[in-house]
């Protein structure tokens, strides 16, 4: 079904990328995407070195087929209190409301860039395929990779980061869309109106690369697949119709949201993290107006907000929790990864 370039680029049987979808899956679902004949991705972005080794092992352990590790590559702020002061005020009654003092915690921001410790413990793996997130690590950390074989792509939300992207030597470009959930991989702007349609961005920049491209946003079933493809698409990456798989670590609070008609309303808000992603509208978004001005930098701003989210998760409530989710659910099934990647490609 693979044909050339993307053949080469991705070693699979299929068009199909799992969408790396950090906070709700492990390895089970990459195992089983593999398996299915895509590519099985695994976040890499929240997990400790140890427990992304311990993972990688289990994926090697269960399948010789091809799999992608993905990484965030954003640039560390520096925590500022001030800031933070200012976010803790602005969350203070809901604190109230939930019977919980806000703690000061400047060194528990779990979303950590790609370096070279990070380059130390996956070298062993010798890993074929890297993604990332937020443009691309430093020039000696690319080299590096680059020298082991490893073929490397990132996403590009505008015309713009693909040509830099591919400037700068990787092997694919991940159009993304303003559909698609979760994190928006800009990193040439923080311009969320530069933002724009998966179907509107993809030919774009597939007119102005010579790279593989790959397209996601939007896309959850055979048809949003082949419509890709026929705008000239190499393959698609899809992560939102994943959400319910048996495979996925999805909580039941996220589910439940999912398959409700609240899921039809989703927006883009940097409240959970400090960058614009994408999910479905619940009570803090709609409160705090999705983009809050008040939000320290990513990502930092997860440390309030994660405390409120554990609490209220305790009790039953999803009014605090990132729900992360594109704008179309239509695809989105209870089923295992090995249907949902067959029916994916099934109208290819």
């Amino acid at each position: 079904m693979l044909k050339g370039k993307i053949k080469d680029l991705l070693g699979t049987e299929l068009p199909i990328i799992q969408a790396p979808m950090a906070g709700v899956q492990d390895s089970a679902l990459t195992i089983a995407v593999s398996e299915a004949g895509g590519l099985g991705s695994l976040p890499c972005g929240m997990l400790s070195i140890d427990k992304m080794v311990s993972e990688i092992q289990l994926i090697k352990a269960a399948t010789s087929k091809p799999y992608n590790l993905n990484f965030f590559c954003h640039q560390m702020p520096d925590y500022e209190q001030e800031k933070h002061d200012v976010w803790q005020k602005t969350l203070a009654k809901y604190f109230s409301e939930l019977g919980i003092e806000c703690k000061n915690s400047p060194n528990s921001a779990t979303r950590m860039p790609f370096n070279h410790d990070v380059a130390d413990a996956i070298e062993a793996f010798n890993p074929e395929f890297i993604s990332f997130h937020f443009g691309l690590p430093d020039d000696d950390l690319l080299a590096r990779i680059k020298g082991w074989g490893t073929r490397i792509v990132s996403t590009a939300t505008t015309v713009k980061e693909a040509l830099w992207l591919e400037a700068k030597g990787v092997d694919g470009i991940i159009a993304q869309g303003v559909e698609a959930g979760g994190h928006r991989g800009m990193f040439l702007t923080k311009d969320i109106s530069t933002q724009i349609g998966t179907f509107a961005l993809l030919p774009q920049i597939v007119k102005k690369v010579d790279l593989p491209v790959i397209a996601t946003g939007g896309i959850t079933d055979a048809e949003g697949v082949k419509a890709s493809l026929l705008l000239g698409a190499d393959a698609a990456q899809i992560g939102t119709a994943y959400l319910l798989a048996d495979e996925a670590k999805t909580s039941e609070l996220h589910r439940n949201a999912l398959k409700n008609v609240a899921a039809e309303h989703t927006a883009l808000t940097n409240i959970f993290s400090g960058r614009p992603a994408r999910g479905i509208v619940n009570r803090v978004m709609a409160d705090l107006e999705n983009m809050c001005d008040q939000a320290p930098d990513f990502p930092h701003a997860a440390i309030e907000i994660t405390q409120l989210r554990n609490k209220a998760e305790s009790l039953g409530d999803a009014g605090f929790s990132p729900l992360w989710c594109g704008q179309n659910v239509s695809g989105c099934l209870s089923a295992s990864a090995k249907s949902i990647t067959q029916e994916l490609a099934g109208k290819v």
